[in-house]
């Protein structure tokens, strides 16, 4: 802890914000960037959602401060490296370019503190629908959006009844048979990979489901996302790694005193259009 509210991390991994989207949550990020900060940062692709903007231009200015709040990091010493995903394909073709003090790349390897090394690739080159079924990847999104709206929808009716929150998307992603399937099959693979690679496990976002589990002797660690459920993945200076779920901490009867009145009055208005 560097002082009330505020943690330093010796790598900080975040993935699937969806910038350029509606759904974002980018006033919790710039919070949690704000209480955060880390020797090395990991984007782990997704982090602008190119098929929507080219559908539609969205970019608020909370979109803007996330970038110029990375931009501030590396300039004060981070290390950023910005592995790209399918939503952000179009810089696979920047590998090894720098923007601002950030390098991008297509995969990384990730050393921790006690000598473990880790794949960090988002994963979508083993999303077999991104890949061969185009359309259908394109009209998952478009289905995602719908339960997105959904969700707001729902947790009006459930306000009125004095009921909390609750999401429609995320309960059907983990609870719906075939998506459960998919999960287990895509954590599975993705272990594979880690096995092929030699190394002893993997780091990787694109199913906005965070998680921490061995798999087959193969740690498996998923970043989750900054549409619904706002979490990162951090590694302590001893090589352990947690889960950092933002929307838990800043609970609507718990705010940190640490945040200032905007992400106080954010979160009120996140509740009341929550997705």
């Amino acid at each position: 802890m560097d002082g009330a509210g505020h943690r330093r991390f010796r790598a900080l991994f975040i993935s699937d914000i969806h910038l350029g989207s509606k759904p974002a949550k980018a006033e919790f990020l710039i919070d949690f960037l704000r209480h955060h900060d880390a020797e090395k940062i990991y984007l782990v692709g997704d982090i602008v959602d190119g098929w929507r903007l080219r559908r539609s231009w969205h970019w608020p200015e909370s979109h803007n401060d996330v970038v110029q709040k990375l931009l501030r990091k590396a300039r004060k010493g981070a290390e950023i490296i910005y592995i790209a995903g399918n939503h952000d394909e179009f810089l696979r073709s920047f590998q090894g370019v720098h923007f601002g003090g950030i390098v991008v790349a297509d995969e990384a390897i990730h050393e921790a503190a006690d000598g473990r090394r880790f794949l960090v690739i988002h994963g979508d080159q083993f999303d077999q629908v991104v890949h061969n079924v185009r359309w259908l990847a394109y009209l998952g999104d478009k289905a995602y959006d719908m339960a997105i709206v959904v969700n707001r929808v729902i947790g009006r009716v459930r306000r009125l009844f004095g009921r909390p929150y609750w999401s429609f998307s995320s309960w059907a992603k983990i609870k719906v048979k075939k998506a459960v399937k998919f999960i287990s099959s895509f954590q599975d693979v993705l272990a594979q990979e880690a096995q092929r690679t030699g190394v002893d496990g993997v780091i990787c976002g694109h199913i906005h489901h965070a998680a921490i589990e061995d798999i087959n002797g193969v740690r498996y660690m998923n970043t989750g996302d900054w549409v619904e459920s706002c979490t990162a993945l951090a590694e302590n200076f001893d090589g352990s790694f947690e889960i950092i779920t933002w929307a838990q901490v800043l609970d609507a009867e718990a705010v940190p005193a640490s945040a200032g009145p905007a992400i106080v009055a954010v979160f009120a208005r996140q509740r009341e259009e929550a997705a």
